[in-house]
């Protein structure tokens, strides 16, 4: 399909005029005009980039792109040597972050309270852009058992900082670095508040309140919703998609 056919599509599936972002979402280095090929992956590090060129790509989707608010402006070091990776490849990048959170299909976390079997999964739409989701269990469990499911599902053991004896059934949970939302999470009656780092703050947030946290990795609990993108892509128009996950433990 063509470059632009792809971005416009991109542009409404994922209802970017709706959002204020800390980086641009959509095309942000312009490649090849024909598009055959997507990779996808969570964040466009050095070596996705070169990953990308080894597969053939013509153009990489990812979670985390280039061009955050407060970042350096000039192209030079790390930055230089991605963004030349990409020109000198004619592969194009287009980045999609809070708008990839959100999704209420493709999401991060929409597809993170899939992947935990959370029934009843929604986002709470008047907290920070819909991004704080919030769903319950079947039937209650234990944080050891919470915490297995996540290692489980994420393949790392997340940080639980533990908020009491009770049981856990009605959770609340934002991918990424979301550590902050514990105290809104908390004002919603759930027992329990996953996101993907944490902070100093977070162990008194959760003591405190009562509130079980768990830690379980910016990068893991992102790896979903950039996976389906691609995977919805590659139906939708007969595209070749490959994700390449570039481990990242934190």
């Amino acid at each position: 399909m063509k470059r632009e056919e792809l971005r416009q599509y991109l542009h409404e599936l994922l209802q970017l005029d709706k959002f204020r972002d800390y980086a641009p979402n959509g095309l942000q280095v312009e490649g090849k005009g024909e598009i055959r090929k997507v990779v996808t992956g969570v964040t466009a590090c050095q070596a996705l980039i070169d990953r990308a060129v080894a597969a053939g790509a013509d153009a990489l989707l990812v979670h985390h792109g280039f061009f955050w608010k407060n970042e350096p402006e000039v192209l030079t070091g790390m930055k230089q040597r991605r963004i030349k990776t990409l020109l000198l490849n004619d592969i194009n990048l287009f980045g999609y972050h809070l708008p990839l959170d959100a999704h209420p299909v493709l999401g991060n976390n929409a597809e993170l309270g899939r992947s935990l079997g959370i029934i009843e999964p929604e986002a709470v739409e008047t907290v920070a852009q819909g991004l704080l989701w919030q769903g319950v269990f079947d039937s209650p469990m234990t944080a050891k058992d919470l915490s297995a499911l996540l290692e489980q599902r994420l393949g790392q053991a997340p940080l639980h900082l533990d908020g009491g004896d009770k049981s856990i059934q009605k959770l609340a949970w934002c991918t990424g670095g979301a550590q902050d939302y514990i105290d809104t999470a908390a004002t919603l009656g759930v027992d329990a508040f996953i996101s993907g780092e944490v902070s100093e703050r977070t162990f008194h947030s959760a003591v405190e309140q009562g509130i079980h946290y768990f830690g379980a990795g910016h990068h893991a609990t992102e790896r979903f919703g950039i996976k389906a993108l691609g995977e919805h892509l590659a139906r939708e128009f007969d595209l070749e998609h490959e994700f390449i996950d570039i481990p990242n433990p934190v």
